[in-house]
């Protein structure tokens, strides 16, 4: 007979970490969900537990679920949030994709520091999850499938259910007579996981009785050769990694093999938030990007981010091309957005432009228009910044966004990285200026 879960299986989970502040339970009000609350309200760490059901507002019944699950949650004696969402699909995004993007998303703007969730995932979900992973020929990071424990925002996602078998979860709710709601797409088989549960799950577990037990045991090994793999691809990223504007070398990656190129790519664009490369993908990096003449600038962009390199080094940029636009820098203001993602500050310094001279001065930033010549300290005569950019060797997309600084009128700065000789003082009260670009998700 198969064992059930217990309020145990919960307080394992949790026993290596800290207690939660707060206990949230993602409860969908279906029956896997339904047994995960059910053992939280029934444990030590009752008073700790809030029920969290994420409405996605992709079907009518969805209202119906919204009102069924904190009534089922009072019951219980504990507490429900209801969490609003925008689960419509992007460009290029799956149904699926959407409402599970949208889903954690939600989870991770609700859970603070010492906050838990806990979600309802069993064995044969990691089955399903491994079989996709497999059908899309993912590696061994895919292959791991689901997490026991992993960070969710500023908080800690923990799946306690994870190793126990569907038939125990649906044996529980039985013996205590839960009652759950039934999603109706669960039957459409229009969907990869839904097809999987629903006419291959069923196929292979009549042949191979415990495959979600043996799969399940294979994502661990998978996990563990990842976490090597992650390992070594940290000490083979560490000498060629430039962490001032996130770009790898390109001559040390090329001394690498490809194996380890990949290896280390994929780690980067990980360290970097994005979604791990498909094969072709770093093929194409390889052919197109490494393999480049050192004076050409090619471009690979993918949906959510362009590969770029120049000179000797391989930069990931954002898709959206951020522009400079003219505007006053009230001098009150220490700090001013050029865009979503750049901010330009002054910071207290010896040396730079005098303090004095810009709080009595009109400040205002405009973009490049094209022949601006700058006098710099220590240099004869007057520089246009086109020469000065191509002897700094800042990439023409840098350029572009590079914003540059009037006082009265007259150019004393351009962004943080020099400042007219015009402008220039040593000693005494003054400010230099520094530009802090925000990470791109």
């Amino acid at each position: 007979m198969t064992a059930l879960p217990t309020t145990d299986t919960l307080l394992s989970t949790l026993r290596p970490h800290p207690q939660p502040r707060h206990l949230y339970i993602g409860y969908s009000g279906g029956i896997d969900s339904h047994v995960l609350l059910h053992l939280a309200a029934t444990s030590p760490l009752k008073e700790h537990v809030t029920a969290v059901y994420v409405h996605h507002g992709l079907q009518a019944v969805a209202d119906a679920w919204a009102e069924h699950c904190p009534a089922v949650a009072h019951s219980l004696g504990v507490k429900c949030v209801v969490l609003y969402v925008n689960a419509q699909p992007a460009p290029g995004e799956s149904p699926e994709e959407a409402a599970r993007n949208a889903r954690y998303a939600a989870f991770k703007a609700l859970l603070e520091q010492d906050d838990v969730l806990m979600l309802a995932q069993h064995r044969e979900d990691q089955l399903e999850t491994v079989l996709l992973q497999l059908l899309r020929g993912s590696g061994v990071k895919g292959l791991s499938a689901m997490p026991t424990h992993s960070a969710c925002g500023a908080g800690l996602l923990l799946r306690p259910l994870l190793d126990t078998a569907k038939a125990a979860i649906d044996a529980y709710a039985q013996l205590h007579a839960l009652t759950w709601v039934t999603d109706p797409t669960n039957l459409c088989d229009d969907y990869d996981r839904n097809f999987l549960r629903n006419r291959v799950v069923p196929l292979l577990k009549q042949r191979w009785p415990q495959c979600d037990k043996t799969v399940a045991r294979s994502a661990r090994h998978c996990a563990e050769a990842d976490h090597l793999l992650a390992s070594m691809a940290g000490q083979l990223l560490q000498p060629l990694y430039d962490a001032t504007d996130q770009t790898l070398r390109i001559s040390l990656l090329q001394t690498y093999d490809a194996p380890q190129q990949a290896l280390v790519i994929r780690h980067w664009l990980s360290t970097l938030g994005e979604k791990m490369p498909p094969q072709g993908l770093i093929d194409r990096i390889a052919a197109e990007v490494l393999a480049a003449r050192p004076d050409g600038s090619p471009v690979l962009a993918t949906t959510s981010y362009a590969l770029r390199r120049y000179k000797d080094k391989l930069y990931c940029l954002p898709i959206a091309k951020e522009r400079i636009q003219a505007m006053a820098w009230p001098n009150a203001q220490t700090s001013i957005a050029l865009s979503a993602h750049r901010q330009l500050a002054r910071i207290d310094a010896s040396s730079g432009i005098a303090l004095a001279h810009w709080q009595q001065a009109q400040v205002t930033i405009r973009p490049r228009s094209g022949g601006e010549k700058i006098r710099l300290p220590q240099r004869l005569g007057h520089h246009s910044l086109k020469k000065l950019f191509q002897e700094a060797d800042i990439p023409p997309w840098e350029r572009e966004v590079m914003p540059l600084v009037y006082l009265d009128g007259d150019l004393a700065a351009v962004g943080d990285v020099w400042v007219s000789a015009d402008f220039y003082s040593v000693g005494g009260a003054c400010i230099r200026l520094s530009i802090s670009r925000a990470a791109y998700s």
